[in-house]
Protein backbone atom coordinates (compact mmCIF):
# COMPACT_ATOMS: atom_id res chain seq x y z
CA UNK A 1 0.00 0.00 0.00
CA UNK A 2 2.81 2.10 0.64
CA UNK A 3 4.58 1.39 -2.68
CA UNK A 4 1.01 2.48 -4.29
CA UNK A 5 0.88 5.40 -2.74
CA UNK A 6 4.63 7.05 -3.08
CA UNK A 7 4.52 5.77 -6.44
CA UNK A 8 0.58 6.49 -7.81
CA UNK A 9 1.79 9.43 -9.96
CA UNK A 10 4.12 7.09 -11.75
CA UNK A 11 1.78 4.33 -12.39
CA UNK A 12 -0.95 6.80 -13.40
CA UNK A 13 1.69 8.34 -15.53
CA UNK A 14 2.87 5.34 -17.42
CA UNK A 15 -0.65 3.87 -17.93
CA UNK A 16 -1.84 7.04 -19.59
CA UNK A 17 1.04 6.95 -22.02
CA UNK A 18 -0.02 3.32 -22.54
CA UNK A 19 -3.62 3.80 -23.29
CA UNK A 20 -2.27 6.90 -25.38
CA UNK A 21 0.01 4.58 -27.29
CA UNK A 22 -2.26 1.84 -28.34
CA UNK A 23 -4.89 4.06 -29.18
CA UNK A 24 -2.03 5.75 -31.88
CA UNK A 25 -1.23 2.42 -32.79
CA UNK A 26 -5.02 1.64 -33.33
CA UNK A 27 -5.81 4.73 -35.72
CA UNK A 28 -2.43 3.97 -37.55
CA UNK A 29 -3.60 0.31 -38.50
CA UNK A 30 -7.14 1.35 -39.10
CA UNK A 31 -6.60 4.26 -41.59
CA UNK A 32 -3.69 2.61 -43.34
CA UNK A 33 -4.69 -1.33 -43.43
CA UNK A 34 -8.61 -0.97 -43.51
CA UNK A 35 -10.38 -0.75 -46.98
CA UNK A 36 -12.13 2.45 -48.02
CA UNK A 37 -15.74 0.97 -47.49
CA UNK A 38 -14.67 0.56 -44.07
CA UNK A 39 -13.36 3.01 -43.35
CA UNK A 40 -15.28 6.44 -42.77
CA UNK A 41 -12.59 9.18 -44.06
CA UNK A 42 -12.26 7.47 -47.30
CA UNK A 43 -16.18 5.97 -47.48
CA UNK A 44 -16.45 9.73 -47.57
CA UNK A 45 -14.47 10.84 -50.29
CA UNK A 46 -15.92 7.99 -52.44
CA UNK A 47 -19.26 9.94 -51.58
CA UNK A 48 -17.98 13.02 -53.05
CA UNK A 49 -16.96 11.86 -56.05
CA UNK A 50 -20.76 11.14 -56.35
CA UNK A 51 -20.11 6.95 -56.50
CA UNK A 52 -23.21 4.86 -54.50
CA UNK A 53 -23.04 1.88 -53.08
CA UNK A 54 -25.67 -0.79 -54.55
CA UNK A 55 -29.11 -0.16 -53.57
CA UNK A 56 -30.63 -2.98 -50.64
CA UNK A 57 -33.00 -5.11 -52.10
CA UNK A 58 -35.33 -7.63 -50.26
CA UNK A 59 -34.81 -10.10 -53.02
CA UNK A 60 -32.11 -12.17 -52.02
CA UNK A 61 -28.78 -12.40 -54.38
CA UNK A 62 -26.03 -14.76 -54.78
CA UNK A 63 -22.73 -13.47 -52.42
CA UNK A 64 -19.85 -13.22 -54.24
CA UNK A 65 -17.24 -15.78 -54.61
CA UNK A 66 -14.75 -15.64 -52.76
CA UNK A 67 -11.32 -15.58 -54.49
CA UNK A 68 -7.54 -15.40 -53.45
CA UNK A 69 -5.82 -12.03 -54.72
CA UNK A 70 -2.59 -10.83 -54.63
CA UNK A 71 -3.26 -7.87 -53.49
CA UNK A 72 -5.31 -8.91 -50.29
CA UNK A 73 -4.02 -8.28 -47.02
CA UNK A 74 -0.97 -6.52 -45.10
CA UNK A 75 1.18 -7.51 -47.69
CA UNK A 76 -0.85 -7.12 -50.78
CA UNK A 77 0.73 -6.12 -54.21
CA UNK A 78 -0.59 -5.97 -57.72
CA UNK A 79 0.45 -9.00 -59.99
CA UNK A 80 1.74 -6.60 -63.08
CA UNK A 81 1.16 -8.63 -65.88
CA UNK A 82 -2.42 -9.68 -64.76
CA UNK A 83 -3.16 -5.70 -64.51
CA UNK A 84 -1.67 -5.36 -67.87
CA UNK A 85 -3.78 -8.19 -69.39
CA UNK A 86 -6.61 -6.96 -67.84
CA UNK A 87 -6.08 -3.51 -69.51
CA UNK A 88 -6.01 -5.08 -72.99
CA UNK A 89 -9.31 -6.54 -71.76
CA UNK A 90 -10.89 -3.11 -70.78
CA UNK A 91 -9.40 -1.80 -73.94
CA UNK A 92 -11.13 -4.24 -76.01
CA UNK A 93 -14.14 -5.11 -74.54
CA UNK A 94 -14.67 -3.13 -72.04
CA UNK A 95 -14.36 0.38 -73.02
CA UNK A 96 -17.05 0.30 -75.63
CA UNK A 97 -19.05 0.94 -73.20
CA UNK A 98 -17.48 2.06 -69.77
CA UNK A 99 -15.36 5.17 -69.45
CA UNK A 100 -11.83 5.58 -67.52
CA UNK A 101 -12.32 9.02 -66.49
CA UNK A 102 -9.65 9.36 -63.67
CA UNK A 103 -6.54 7.11 -65.63
CA UNK A 104 -4.18 9.02 -67.61
CA UNK A 105 -1.78 7.30 -70.07
CA UNK A 106 1.43 8.22 -68.27
CA UNK A 107 -0.17 6.10 -65.62
CA UNK A 108 0.67 2.98 -66.87
CA UNK A 109 3.79 3.37 -66.53
CA UNK A 110 3.15 2.38 -62.80
CA UNK A 111 2.35 -1.18 -63.83
CA UNK A 112 5.48 -2.01 -66.13
CA UNK A 113 4.98 -0.07 -69.35
CA UNK A 114 8.06 2.14 -70.36
CA UNK A 115 7.15 5.78 -71.48
CA UNK A 116 7.51 4.42 -75.29
CA UNK A 117 5.04 1.67 -75.13
CA UNK A 118 2.63 4.22 -73.01
CA UNK A 119 2.70 6.68 -75.58
CA UNK A 120 2.33 4.15 -78.30
CA UNK A 121 -1.08 3.18 -76.39
CA UNK A 122 -1.70 7.01 -75.75
CA UNK A 123 -1.36 7.71 -79.65
CA UNK A 124 -3.96 4.76 -80.66
CA UNK A 125 -6.52 6.94 -79.49
CA UNK A 126 -7.99 9.85 -80.79
CA UNK A 127 -8.85 12.93 -78.35
CA UNK A 128 -11.41 15.44 -78.73
CA UNK A 129 -9.04 18.89 -78.47
CA UNK A 130 -9.70 22.40 -79.02
CA UNK A 131 -10.71 24.95 -79.94
CA UNK A 132 -8.18 25.82 -82.38
CA UNK A 133 -7.84 29.53 -83.58
CA UNK A 134 -10.67 29.34 -85.62
CA UNK A 135 -12.39 28.13 -82.74
CA UNK A 136 -13.32 24.97 -83.78
CA UNK A 137 -12.80 21.38 -81.84
CA UNK A 138 -10.15 18.59 -83.24
CA UNK A 139 -9.27 15.34 -83.56
CA UNK A 140 -5.46 14.70 -82.35
CA UNK A 141 -3.45 11.61 -81.15
CA UNK A 142 -3.76 11.17 -77.29
CA UNK A 143 -0.60 11.99 -75.16
CA UNK A 144 0.65 11.02 -71.86
CA UNK A 145 -1.01 13.36 -70.04
CA UNK A 146 -4.48 12.23 -72.02
CA UNK A 147 -7.01 10.60 -69.93
CA UNK A 148 -8.83 7.60 -71.72
CA UNK A 149 -11.27 8.81 -73.56
CA UNK A 150 -15.02 7.78 -73.04
CA UNK A 151 -17.06 5.85 -75.95
CA UNK A 152 -19.68 8.49 -75.65
CA UNK A 153 -19.90 12.07 -76.39
CA UNK A 154 -22.17 12.67 -72.99
CA UNK A 155 -24.41 10.45 -70.64
CA UNK A 156 -27.13 11.20 -72.48
CA UNK A 157 -25.84 9.44 -75.58
CA UNK A 158 -24.96 6.67 -73.27
CA UNK A 159 -28.35 6.44 -71.73
CA UNK A 160 -29.85 6.88 -75.18
CA UNK A 161 -27.28 3.96 -76.41
CA UNK A 162 -27.65 1.50 -73.49
CA UNK A 163 -31.27 0.75 -72.49
CA UNK A 164 -32.16 4.33 -70.74
CA UNK A 165 -29.14 4.21 -68.34
CA UNK A 166 -25.68 4.98 -68.75
CA UNK A 167 -22.92 2.46 -68.15
CA UNK A 168 -20.96 3.32 -65.29
CA UNK A 169 -17.42 4.49 -64.74
CA UNK A 170 -15.08 2.18 -64.07
CA UNK A 171 -12.14 3.82 -62.36
CA UNK A 172 -13.31 3.28 -58.64
CA UNK A 173 -15.51 0.33 -59.39
CA UNK A 174 -13.59 -1.74 -57.17
CA UNK A 175 -14.14 -0.01 -54.23
CA UNK A 176 -17.43 1.67 -55.02
CA UNK A 177 -19.24 -2.02 -54.42
CA UNK A 178 -18.85 -4.12 -50.65
CA UNK A 179 -16.34 -6.84 -51.65
CA UNK A 180 -15.72 -5.50 -54.93
CA UNK A 181 -12.60 -7.22 -56.52
CA UNK A 182 -14.94 -10.21 -55.68
CA UNK A 183 -18.36 -9.14 -56.71
CA UNK A 184 -16.66 -7.67 -60.01
CA UNK A 185 -15.55 -11.12 -60.36
CA UNK A 186 -18.78 -12.99 -59.82
CA UNK A 187 -20.54 -10.75 -62.07
CA UNK A 188 -18.46 -11.38 -65.01
CA UNK A 189 -18.50 -14.99 -64.54
CA UNK A 190 -21.92 -15.23 -63.04
CA UNK A 191 -24.01 -14.96 -66.01
CA UNK A 192 -26.02 -18.86 -66.51
CA UNK A 193 -29.56 -19.95 -67.37
CA UNK A 194 -32.49 -17.64 -65.73
CA UNK A 195 -34.64 -20.27 -63.46
CA UNK A 196 -37.93 -21.40 -65.04
CA UNK A 197 -40.12 -19.31 -62.48
CA UNK A 198 -38.09 -16.33 -63.15
CA UNK A 199 -40.25 -13.49 -64.45
CA UNK A 200 -37.41 -10.63 -66.20
CA UNK A 201 -38.99 -6.81 -65.44
CA UNK A 202 -37.54 -6.03 -68.90
CA UNK A 203 -36.80 -8.07 -72.45
CA UNK A 204 -33.67 -6.21 -72.77
CA UNK A 205 -32.04 -7.75 -69.34
CA UNK A 206 -30.18 -10.47 -68.87
CA UNK A 207 -30.39 -12.70 -65.80
CA UNK A 208 -27.38 -12.56 -63.35
CA UNK A 209 -27.88 -14.24 -59.78
CA UNK A 210 -25.05 -11.93 -58.42
CA UNK A 211 -26.65 -8.36 -59.20
CA UNK A 212 -28.49 -6.96 -56.80
CA UNK A 213 -32.07 -7.22 -59.29
CA UNK A 214 -31.08 -10.54 -60.53
CA UNK A 215 -31.30 -8.95 -64.13
CA UNK A 216 -28.97 -6.88 -65.54
CA UNK A 217 -28.81 -4.61 -68.68
CA UNK A 218 -25.11 -6.15 -69.84
CA UNK A 219 -25.09 -9.23 -71.87
CA UNK A 220 -22.37 -11.16 -70.82
CA UNK A 221 -19.51 -9.26 -72.53
CA UNK A 222 -17.10 -12.26 -72.21
CA UNK A 223 -16.40 -15.33 -74.06
CA UNK A 224 -13.64 -17.93 -74.36
CA UNK A 225 -10.81 -16.63 -76.94
CA UNK A 226 -12.38 -13.47 -77.63
CA UNK A 227 -9.04 -11.49 -76.32
CA UNK A 228 -6.04 -12.81 -78.18
CA UNK A 229 -3.40 -12.02 -74.76
CA UNK A 230 -0.31 -10.63 -76.26
CA UNK A 231 1.54 -13.00 -73.62
CA UNK A 232 0.43 -16.19 -74.94
CA UNK A 233 -1.73 -16.58 -72.04
CA UNK A 234 -5.32 -18.66 -72.82
CA UNK A 235 -7.74 -16.20 -72.68
CA UNK A 236 -10.56 -18.07 -70.69
CA UNK A 237 -13.82 -16.09 -69.24
CA UNK A 238 -12.20 -16.89 -65.47
CA UNK A 239 -9.33 -15.75 -66.72
CA UNK A 240 -10.18 -12.47 -68.70
CA UNK A 241 -12.44 -11.87 -65.82
CA UNK A 242 -9.63 -12.17 -63.20
CA UNK A 243 -7.50 -9.80 -65.10
CA UNK A 244 -9.68 -7.11 -65.71
CA UNK A 245 -10.51 -7.47 -61.72
CA UNK A 246 -6.69 -7.07 -60.83
CA UNK A 247 -6.78 -3.94 -63.44
CA UNK A 248 -9.73 -2.28 -62.05
CA UNK A 249 -8.53 -2.91 -58.30
CA UNK A 250 -5.37 -1.27 -59.44
CA UNK A 251 -7.31 1.99 -61.18
CA UNK A 252 -9.08 2.69 -58.02
CA UNK A 253 -6.29 2.47 -55.53
CA UNK A 254 -2.76 2.65 -57.56
CA UNK A 255 -1.27 3.91 -54.59
CA UNK A 256 -2.29 0.23 -52.59
CA UNK A 257 1.59 -0.74 -52.16
CA UNK A 258 2.67 2.51 -51.53
CA UNK A 259 0.39 2.95 -48.79
CA UNK A 260 0.95 -0.60 -47.02
CA UNK A 261 4.74 0.39 -47.65
CA UNK A 262 4.00 3.57 -45.78
CA UNK A 263 2.27 1.91 -42.87
CA UNK A 264 4.82 -0.84 -42.02
CA UNK A 265 7.17 2.58 -41.66
CA UNK A 266 5.03 4.24 -39.81
CA UNK A 267 4.63 1.65 -37.21
CA UNK A 268 7.81 0.75 -36.56
CA UNK A 269 8.90 4.15 -36.51
CA UNK A 270 6.13 4.58 -33.92
CA UNK A 271 7.53 1.22 -31.66
CA UNK A 272 10.52 2.77 -31.97
CA UNK A 273 9.48 6.22 -30.62
CA UNK A 274 7.23 4.57 -28.24
CA UNK A 275 10.80 2.96 -26.80
CA UNK A 276 12.57 5.93 -26.44
CA UNK A 277 9.93 7.77 -24.52
CA UNK A 278 9.67 5.19 -22.10
CA UNK A 279 12.95 5.07 -21.45
CA UNK A 280 13.04 8.35 -21.75
CA UNK A 281 10.68 8.64 -18.77
CA UNK A 282 12.24 5.92 -16.93
CA UNK A 283 15.71 7.78 -16.27
CA UNK A 284 13.81 11.43 -15.47
CA UNK A 285 12.06 9.52 -12.55
CA UNK A 286 14.87 7.49 -11.69
CA UNK A 287 16.70 10.77 -10.96
CA UNK A 288 13.52 12.20 -8.37
CA UNK A 289 13.50 11.54 -5.28
CA UNK A 290 10.07 9.95 -3.61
Amino acid sequence: MDFLKKNIDKIVGIGAFLILALFSFRVVLFLTFSPPEENSFMATAYEGLGIEAAPVVDRPVEHPRQMEWSFDGRFGHFDKAAVRRGLQVYREVCSACHSLDLIAFRNLTEIGYSVGAAKAIAASYQITAGPDRFGDMYERPGILADTFPAPFDNPAAAAISNGGKAPPDLSLMAKARADGPNYIHSLLTGYVDAPVDFVPNSDTTTYNPYFDTWEIVMPPPLFDGFVEYEDGTEASVEQMSKDVTNFLMWTAEPNLEARLTMGFSVVLYSLVLTLLLFLSMKTIWRRLKP
